[in-house]
């Protein structure tokens, strides 16, 4: 058995994981990044075609203008991205036995894709990390409490068979989908009741979705003028949804392909898995004609993945699920345990925008404290730092008189609906404005501060007054709500219920997102 000590152990490499441990790299962290897959990306997933053609089994898209920490990551890599081919008409079948139907508009809303496929990402990702700082095919299997540090349990295979390895870390990331660590770690001492069921609730991104791809020598579709996509809705649907996949702008150069999700449930799935392709291409050829049955099938279950589906997925699917619930986000055992992966984000969860956002919480949670720094603060800006907290620490009172301002403006207004939600994340935003001000005109001196691409390391110590404003606010707002008469008439703001409660954290968490997004960007100008 394998015994390691290391600062920070960051468990799952998907797009979160390793966003998270270049972070930590180019800050010069100790850390080991584990995965129990063999490969490197989580759900990103990439195969390539008999012809060479780029294929995403996972992810394909991403939206720049809805999207801005994706498309500033695959900026700032260098990436080749174009725009997901949306121009042709759109077929729709609701009967197998009925003419399809056909129309012109725009599906996907300006999505791009990545030249090379996602893969491309996760590559660049991985071309930052050490190799001895990745352990692939070492599955987490327990995570035990011990006081001074996390004690972790993996398994792991290797050419001499299965073997054991533990490691002790200081800080632990559990960047890796909520029920599969539920169904698959081991914790001692248990989680917070609160939290396992947060947990339970947060269904696994695509854990039942299962994606297939067919490659062709031409796009055909285009030159009939079909845009590629295609909606099936009838109870005989192999693939409900049809998309262009070709592999670039130019067809004829970088391949052509039609993608689709299946329709079926994971059992229908297993029931007719051996005649999965005659059933795909029978839909094809219904959709576009003959030419589409000739050709190159991949296809890929993410329900058979037992990294990436849940029982309790299986169980329950969710066709619309919510994410970034605010216990996700809190840290456990002492503050050395961290939860990420995309279910955990505020922003975009379930997306790989959402991977980001939870892997910059992380960055945040996880940023080396002043003390051991090289430099230490200049006299200049531990000053600047003393005057924003003396700001801070007043505006509490302010902040607390800014809700009961606007809740009296919107009784006065008869509004009705969400009364604390509305006026607390009104007078949040209402200080967080005033100290992004604060923050501009004080005079730091942030040269040579940039910590990392694109992070400033003052950034941490200057908010850290900041951090649990909301949080106070909030205490306030409740016992203040609680002793109202005016709101005594309001049941649902005198007691709030606790998925009001967590609507209301979720709007503070977003606005502290972008508190925080717009602090860094005053100091990063302050160092140019």
């Amino acid at each position: 058995m394998n015994e390691i000590d290391v600062d920070i152990a960051v468990v799952g490499a998907g797009l979160c994981g390793l966003a998270l441990a270049r972070t930590l790299h180019a800050r010069g962290q100790r850390f080991l990044l584990f995965e129990a897959r063999a490969r490197l990306g989580g759900r990103i997933l990439g195969e390539r075609s008999a012809s060479g053609m780029a294929l995403d089994l996972g992810p394909t898209w991403f939206w720049p203008e809805a999207e801005p920490q994706i498309a500033a990551l695959i900026a700032e890599l260098g990436l080749d991205a174009y725009p997901q081919h949306d121009s042709g008409t759109v077929l729709r079948m609701r009967d197998p036995n009925e003419k399809t139907e056909s129309s012109d508009q725009a599906v996907h809303g300006g999505a791009q894709r990545l030249s090379g496929g996602m893969s491309e990402l996760v590559q660049a990702l991985a071309g930052f990390l050490p190799a001895d700082q990745v352990r692939l095919a070492h599955e987490l299997v327990a995570v035990t409490d011990v006081g001074a540090h996390l004690e972790l349990r993996f398994r792991s295979a290797g050419e001499s068979g299965a073997a054991e390895t533990v490691i002790r870390a200081r800080r632990v990331v559990l960047a890796v989908p909520p029920r599969l660590l539920l169904e698959r770690v081991r914790f001692t001492p248990a989680l917070d009741p609160a939290l396992v069921e947060a947990m339970r609730a947060t269904p696994t991104w695509m854990a039942t979705q299962a994606k297939a791809l067919m490659t062709y020598t031409q796009a055909f579709w285009r030159e009939d003028g079909h845009s590629g996509n295609a909606f099936v809705r009838h109870e005989q649907a192999v693939l409900g949804e049809i998309f262009d996949a070709c592999g670039g702008a130019d067809p004829s150069l970088n391949g052509a392909a039609l993608g689709g999700f299946c329709a079926m449930t994971p059992e229908q799935r297993t029931q007719f898995e051996m005649g999965m392709p005659m059933l795909v291409r029978s839909q094809l050829v219904q959709l576009f004609g003959e030419a589409a049955d000739e050709g190159e099938l991949h296809f890929h279950d993410w329900a058979d993945e037992p990294y990436t589906c849940a029982a309790l997925d299986q169980a329950e699917p969710a066709s619309e699920p919510e994410y970034g619930h605010p216990a996700l986000t809190r840290s456990g055992y002492g503050g050395r345990l961290y939860f990420g992966a995309s279910e955990t984000a505020q922003h975009g969860g379930g997306h790989m925008e959402g991977a980001l956002d939870a892997a910059m919480r992380l960055q945040q949670a996880l940023a080396p404290t002043r003390s051991s720094q090289a430099q230490p603060l200049s006299a200049l800006n531990a000053h600047c730092i003393e005057r924003f907290a003396t700001w801070a620490g007043v505006q509490r009172e302010s902040a607390f008189a800014a809700y009961q301002r606007t809740l009296h403006e919107r009784l006065s207004s008869q509004a009705r609906e969400q009364l604390t939600r509305h006026s607390v994340l009104d007078s949040l935003v209402e200080t967080y404005d005033a100290a992004l001000r604060q923050l501009a005109e004080l005079p730091f001196d942030a040269s040579g501060s940039v910590l990392e691409p694109g992070w400033s390391e003052l950034t941490p110590p200057v908010l850290q007054p900041m951090h649990s404003f909301g949080t106070t606010l909030l205490d306030e707002v409740l016992r203040f709500n609680r002793g109202s008469c005016a709101i005594s008439n309001f049941p649902d703001e005198h007691t709030p219920e606790s998925a009001y409660l967590e609507d209301i954290q979720r709007d503070m968490y977003a606005a502290w997102h972008e508190f925080v997004l717009a602090g860094n960007n005053i100091l990063m100008q302050k160092a140019s």
